[in-house]
């Protein structure tokens, strides 16, 4: 039978007690960093991320959006499209006086508690149905009729590749949104909306508030160059029937009739019935909403051929297409042919049209027309 050192074992038990010991220390370290992970994962998701909430903070006052949901026949945002131009205009200090100083105007008429309700506009699907989308060069464009923006849609057309000139682009497609290809803002989902509203660059075009009506008035029921029979035989019918104070009048719709019908605070009915053919003469605030949503650039039909290049040029865009010649003289404005349209109106009628558009004349810096007033 074979001897074995006494002190040999105690030795051998010693060491390998140590080692035992060993691994459970290791391994109570082990456990110790897992439950710190696991506690910091917690402690994370537990608590919002500030950054990311004043972010979403700043997005909702940027401007007020519709319904929560979505809107039919969204379409959703191209995420390898980068910008072109400048996105808003708080970032661009190197503007030229002038459009800073109209931005300067919007805010601070906007902030009047006695113009709030000629000011202020609800978000609503009949704004977003007038802006326009460019997503190629990340553009948003608002449509107020009878101030130019024929041209401006052929601009954007070209921008969005449907033709490759201004030149080529058919008269009869410019206004058929099933075949310019201009989505409208009101076609992507709320989200879709809320991230170009505040990334894209946006701009509209103003004139002065009393010669667009007369301008509108000319177009759709003297004129009516494009042939829309509505406005003759559906809508004047409407007007002339309401507001016509000489009912044995055999006439077609004078201006008179016209002003009249927008002076009323109590049109509204009317407007229902015409449903979006009335874009051509409500205000710049109602189609743009431009308390509620921070454009880039706004642009006067009077100043339009300083105007159109500096907006190309801030949009990023001045490489890729130009704004079609203006004819000498066509924007001007024209105090003679006011006076001759208004001429026989009475005063009251005329301050009743005043006091609707008077949001429109101090936003965008008209002066107030006293020769038609007093």
């Amino acid at each position: 039978m074979e001897n074995v050192n006494p002190a040999g074992r105690i030795i051998g038990w010693l060491l390998c007690d140590n080692m035992h010991h060993q691994w459970l220390l290791l391994a109570a370290c082990f456990w110790v960093i897992f439950m710190f992970m696991v506690a910091s994962k917690f402690i994370t998701l537990t608590f919002k991320d500030p950054d990311g909430y004043s972010a979403k903070q700043e997005f909702v006052s940027l401007t007020t959006m519709p319904e929560a949901g979505k809107l039919r026949g969204e379409k959703h945002l191209p995420e390898d499209t980068k910008p072109t131009g400048k996105m808003l205009s708080d970032s661009h200090p190197d503007q030229p006086p002038v459009y800073l100083q109209r931005l300067e105007l919007i805010r601070n008429a906007c902030q009047e508690e006695a113009l709030r309700n000629l000011s202020h506009t609800e978000v609503s699907k009949f704004v977003l149905d007038r802006i326009f989308v460019c997503d190629k060069h990340k553009i948003l464009f608002c449509q107020t009729p009878k101030v130019g923006n024929t041209q401006w849609k052929k601009v954007l057309i070209v921008l969005n590749g449907a033709f490759s000139s201004i030149e080529e682009i058919p008269e009869n497609v410019v206004h058929d949104h099933e075949k310019n290809g201009l989505p409208r803002l009101s076609s992507f989902s709320k989200t879709g909306i809320q991230k170009r509203l505040k990334t894209y660059f946006k701009f509209f075009i103003v004139r002065d508030p009393f010669e667009r009506l007369i301008s509108a008035f000319k177009d759709k029921f003297v004129h009516n160059p494009r042939f829309e029979p509505w406005y003759r035989h559906e809508i004047a019918p409407g007007i002339i029937r309401k507001y016509r104070k000489n009912r044995t009048e055999t006439r077609g719709i004078q201006f008179e009739d016209f002003v009249r019908y927008l002076g009323d605070p109590n049109r509204r009915w009317l407007d229902l019935q015409f449903g979006d053919h009335i874009i051509h003469w409500v205000t710049y605030v109602e189609l743009c909403a431009p308390c509620e949503i921070r454009y880039s650039v706004i642009g006067h039909h009077e100043t339009l051929e300083e105007d159109a290049p500096y907006i190309l040029k801030e949009a990023g865009i001045d490489h890729l297409v130009s704004y079609p010649t203006i004819p000498p003289g066509i924007t001007l404005y024209n105090r003679t042919k006011v006076e001759h349209y208004f001429l026989g109106i009475s005063k009251r009628d005329i301050r009743r049209l005043y006091a609707r558009f008077e949001g429109d004349f101090k936003l965008f810096g008209y002066q107030k027309p006293e020769f038609l007033l007093n």
